[in-house]
Order: structure tokens, then sequence, then C-alpha cells
């Protein structure tokens, strides 16, 4: 079956997401958002927790770290979900207690227990490309992140700030728009001759 996933990109500095767990997966997906979004929204629960998490909570004011297990209230208020702890029993329930709570989940390493998937993420400033290979294997999405960070120029934010200019500086109807700006960028398609 082919990839049936539909991308979206989250605003994390306007919604509040809960990370269970506070160990080396915790850690990888709490950088993974802060990475893209410094000013995420996150709590962090767990027993224990990894001196680069504290870190974390230190220098980040919306990253609020409690120390203690997981339970049904601490769903309260938040959006997403991630299970990161290395307890299938724990993510499971965890699982359970967001489904419930009609709150978006992933469960790490469980792909048939996700919502949505943490995808590779390829950035040139402004421009941002996540890969996804519908959880079959982030080994390929990390190498086809390398190939295309290296292939995209790192003057293409220059270029994304220029249209943006351009673009509130055209006259006519949003399709009278679309069609100058295609012509415009028809030069990034054109094979070279």
């Amino acid at each position: 079956m082919e990839n049936q996933l539909f991308p979206v990109f989250f605003k994390l500095n306007r919604l509040h997401v809960l990370v269970v767990g506070g160990g080396n997966i915790g850690l990888e997906k709490a950088q993974a958002m802060l990475q893209n979004c410094p000013e995420s929204n996150i709590t962090i629960v767990a027993l224990d927790f990894l001196p680069e998490l504290e870190e974390i909570a230190r220098r980040y004011p919306n990253v609020e770290l409690i120390r203690k297990p997981f339970s049904c209230g601490d769903l309260l208020g938040k959006d997403l979900v991630v299970a990161a702890t290395n307890d299938h029993a724990l993510n499971y329930t965890i699982w359970e207690k967001a489904k419930g709570s009609k709150v978006l989940i992933n469960v790490a390493d469980t792909p048939e227990l996700c919502d949505f998937y943490l995808g590779s993420i390829v950035q040139k400033g402004n421009l941002k490309i996540a890969i996804s290979t519908n959880g079959k294997s982030p080994t390929v999405a990390k190498r086809l992140k390398q190939v295309l960070q290296d292939a995209l120029p790192d003057t293409l934010d220059d270029v994304l700030n220029k249209l943006y200019i351009i673009r509130d500086k055209l006259k006519g109807d949003f399709t009278a728009k679309v069609k100058q700006l295609n012509n415009i960028t028809d030069v990034l398609v054109k094979p070279n001759h």
C-alpha cells in the first residue's frame, strides 16, 4: 500500500506537547521539536531525566520537566503526545488514554499506534521539507535528508525572501498573481540548456 499520510506542519509555539519519557528517546524527540521551533511548549513527564533534558529545561523557558509517573491528568490541555518510554506496556497505556482524550499521539518505534510521525527534516532558511517513508525506513529518510541538504543551495532563502516581496507588490486577483509568480519561478524548474 502506498503512503497515504497527509503532511502538515504544526506551529508548536501555539500548541502544547506532552512527552512521556526522560531518557534517550524523550531527549531525541524534544531536541527535534526545539530545533524546528525553539518556542515549543513541551511538558516532559518521567521518573528520571537525562542531564541533557535538565539542561534543555534550563535553556528553554517553555520546556517543563515533571518528575512523576504518567497519569491521565497529564493529558489535560495537551494537543499532542509523544510516548517515549522503553516500556511497551506503559506506551500502550499512554496511547489508550490519549485516544480516549482525543489527543493526537506518536508512540516511538510503534508505527501502528501513531497518529503522526516525526519525519526527517531538511531546512534551508524558511524552506522546510519533511520526509516520510510511512514508518518503513527511518534510515532511508535520514539518507535522503543528507542528499537534499547538500543539493539545495544555501542562497535559497534569499530567493524565497525576494519572491515574498514580489508577491506583495503584484497587482490583480489571486489567479493573476499565481500566474505571474509561476512565470517568475519557471526558471527554477526548467532544465538547463
